[in-house]
């Protein structure tokens, strides 16, 4: 079992940065796991924005999101991040962090993901 719980969300104008944490609890072996961000808007399905391995040797990234935004994670400390900088307003969106057992095919689907955390809004204003 994994409990993720996302922060780093809220409110920036275009052009301005955000860093998405998503930490898991102490019990949980997030190394143990590939880790994906993902995002949402009402009436749309989740979209896939960033992943990476567990070792941290592979990133992955949705075109529209290339050059802007990066993945990583402190494996010491059980946490990925989502660094966004140049926030658009399309990227305005609530942002979830998932997780999959290390080297499960499907990086960028949602539905190879088991466990998800709450979400955090990120809201980019024009």
């Amino acid at each position: 079992q994994v409990q993720l719980v996302e922060s780093g969300g809220g409110l920036v104008q275009a052009g301005g940065s955000l860093r998405l944490s998503c930490a898991a609890a102490r019990r949980s072996r997030s190394s143990s796991y590939d880790m994906g961000w993902f995002r949402q808007t009402p009436g749309k399905e989740r979209e896939f924005v960033a992943a990476i391995t567990s070792s941290g040797s592979k990133l992955s990234y949705t075109g529209s999101v290339k050059g802007r935004f990066t993945i990583s994670r402190d494996n010491v400390n059980n946490t990925v991040y989502l660094q966004m900088n140049n926030l658009k307003a399309e990227d305005t969106a609530v942002y979830y962090c998932a997780a999959k057992p290390a080297g499960v095919y499907g990086d960028s689907y949602a539905t190879s993901y088991v466990y998800w955390g709450q979400g955090t809004q990120v809201t980019v204003s024009s």
